[in-house]
């Protein structure tokens, strides 16, 4: 079956201001085939009227492509590297810090950046920034409440600390809540605010082509202050950092030059 693509990112783009035509076309097409199937239509054109009219349809279009895995301290030894910058890096340079979470997702990161901040009692400028494309997603980041395998990378003290258990789910505590602001943001469109000292954006730019990863590398260069530091994904790294005003810290940790 031979799908017309060019008119689904055309539409994608009109209707969802999502730009389709920057991700890794091969994942992506196998991707939207998948679920364009899932929701019984048999044509993107159909898809589309789908999308349009039915909001669970389109809540699960922007999930399934928005890539929404997730976890507290994904993938910790290298959370643990982050917390070492932060704490003989930044703070002794800056004091009080300004972070943003880009692509945040359900809000596992930025709230476990909350509880470093927390536990190791770093002062922040403003709450922590935390933006993502898919605004349903954000609004389940806002209710901060999880499921058994989304904390399985926290302690027992820990949870006890900074969740509610209820039944088979935890709820962040509020403490933690109120370090984290979010909003909507798309990383390829809208503008980058400036003035942090650290970025987070993890396991997001694998998903893009190369021009539009080297694109969201300079503008998270430009919302750095000299000295910030980016922290990116367990799948990823810059070859050349220094064409983007980064030298590497560590495997997965790079400072604005």
């Amino acid at each position: 079956m031979s799908l017309n693509f060019e008119f689904f990112y055309d539409w994608v783009q009109e209707n969802l201001n999502i730009n389709l035509c920057a991700y890794k076309e091969v994942q992506l097409q196998r991707r939207i085939s998948t679920v364009m199937r899932g929701a019984g239509a048999s044509s993107l054109e159909e898809y589309a009227v789908l999308i349009d009219k039915d909001e669970d349809v389109r809540r699960k279009f922007l999930d399934y492509i928005t890539i929404n895995v997730t976890e507290f301290f994904r993938n910790k030894d290298i959370f643990q590297d982050f917390e070492k910058v932060i704490n003989e890096i930044l703070v002794p340079r800056f004091k009080t810090l300004n972070i943003w979470s880009a692509a945040c997702s359900i809000g596992a990161e930025p709230y476990s950046i909350g509880i470093i901040l927390d536990k190791n009692n770093v002062e922040i400028k403003n709450k922590i920034l935390a933006t993502d494309i898919d605004e349903p997603i954000l609004d389940k980041a806002r209710r901060g409440i999880y499921k058994e395998n989304e904390i399985k990378n926290i302690g027992n003290e820990d949870l006890a600390k900074y969740f509610v258990k209820e039944n088979n789910t935890y709820m962040v505590k509020d403490n933690i809540k109120d370090m984290v602001r979010f909003k909507r943001h798309d990383l390829l469109l809208d503008k980058y605010d400036r003035g942090f000292h650290a970025v987070v954006c993890r396991n997001v730019t694998i998903y893009f082509k190369n021009d539009a990863k080297d694109d969201i590398y300079r503008k998270i260069n430009e919302s750095l202050v000299s000295g910030g530091v980016f922290f990116m994904g367990a799948t990823e790294s810059i070859f050349n950092p220094k064409e983007f005003g980064f030298k590497k810290l560590s495997t997965f940790i790079y400072e604005k030059i």
